[in-house]
């Protein structure tokens, strides 16, 4: 049956279209329209959204776990953690495991793999870890960063069966270039972060095949008016997508504000959210690290580090459009821009006629009222 969600504001394609409606059918958007053309579908299930916001489902590249779970922690960690991120409007998900020991890594990636394989909301793994680089290591165990070296590199493709999405490595390490063209090679994008990497080695990265800044600000050198540094590289660079963590702690909302500005199109809004996101304060592990959440704020036990974040994706797009940003552009940075750094723009981050089914119905303040991915409303 034809499922018809109408009477919404609907906020894609860089634009806001009243009084519209989207039809459903076998898991993809088959129809769109304005008024009441709807009403011609056949046997449609109508659903009144009453005039709220309704969006593209939401995308994360980079989040590490929710509920009380991590993503590193086997199948019912992996679902428990994202039940919650579902319920905030992320119909899709690269999930993110922190660094380990080559083989435990080879098994967490396997484990994802087959998690996606159950679950095609599961886009993949993103190894966040090990080839980082120790100056900025931020909430990783120091003593398992290594250098990417082939045989490692080899062993996690291998054990992602094609599922190993993102990779976040500092290309300045010893085999950082080479390690960059080798996981493109394997069906990854390569994500520059947690680096020491000047603006120039940052540039050689792009040029290798790195499209993506992993939580751009964070984990890196800061722009500095001699030393640019990888930020200004990757914003003055249109192949490059920039992470941007909007929980107003990571990166200041006006900070926000003037990535998207600088780099239309090119940022997007992820949760890189702990295992304390949809719980709350208290005492956690990241990575075999201790972790004490405290008003919302994830930070090491041992030197204070932020460690991750507790956000979710509809939280980032109240933080961006109450910096000034518009709403079409803030929710392209939740949807379309992630999708097309996947190379999945058209399948996923539009409701344009053959995208899947996946949205987001919000109320006027930006919280979430349903959720529906392939078409079925998930229930609340």
């Amino acid at each position: 049956m034809t499922t018809v969600i109408h009477g919404v504001r609907l906020v894609d394609d860089g634009r806001i279209t009243d009084d519209a409606w989207v039809a459903f059918d076998d898991g993809t958007v088959s129809q769109t329209g304005t008024g009441d053309a709807w009403r011609a579908l056949p046997a449609a299930d109508a659903v009144d959204g009453g005039g709220g916001l309704l969006t593209p489902g939401f995308l994360d590249l980079h989040g590490h776990g929710g509920g009380g779970s991590a993503f590193d922690d086997g199948p019912e960690a992996i679902a428990r953690a994202r039940a919650v991120h579902l319920a905030h409007g992320t119909t899709r998900a690269v999930l993110s495991l922190v660094t380990a020991s080559i083989d435990e890594l080879v098994a967490r990636v396997a484990a994802v793999a087959d998690a996606a394989a159950h679950d095609p909301s599961i886009l993949g793994s993103h190894l966040e870890g090990p080839f980082l680089a120790p100056r900025h290591k931020g909430a990783h165990t120091a003593a398992l960063l290594r250098h990417p070296e082939p045989a490692a590199v080899d062993r996690l493709l291998s054990a992602g069966r094609g599922t190993v999405r993102q990779v976040t490595l500092a290309p300045e390490l010893p085999g950082g270039m080479d390690a960059v063209a080798r996981f493109v090679a394997g069906g990854a994008r390569v994500a520059v972060g947690h680096t020491d990497a000047t603006a120039a080695q940052a540039r050689a990265a792009f040029d290798a095949g790195a499209t993506i800044l992993t939580h751009a600000f964070n984990a890196m050198p800061g722009i500095h008016h001699r030393a640019p540094g990888p930020v200004v590289a990757a914003l003055r660079d249109d192949r490059v997508t920039l992470e941007v963590i909007a929980d107003g702690i990571h990166v200041d909302p006006d900070v926000v504000a003037v990535a998207m500005a600088a780099a239309p199109g090119r940022v997007a809004l992820i949760t890189d959210a702990m295992s304390a996101a949809g719980v709350g304060d208290g005492v956690y592990r990241l990575g075999g690290l201790g972790v004490t959440v405290s008003d919302g704020v994830a930070r090491l036990d041992e030197g204070g580090a932020i460690a991750g974040s507790t956000l979710t994706q509809d939280a980032a797009l109240r933080v961006a459009v109450g910096a000034g940003v518009t709403l079409p552009v803030a929710v392209a940075a939740l949807t379309v821009v992630p999708a097309r750094a996947l190379g999945e723009e058209g399948r996923y981050g539009s409701l344009r006629v053959g995208a899947a089914a996946d949205a987001v119905l919000l109320s006027d303040d930006l919280r979430v009222r349903s959720v529906w991915r392939d078409g079925i409303r998930v229930p609340r």
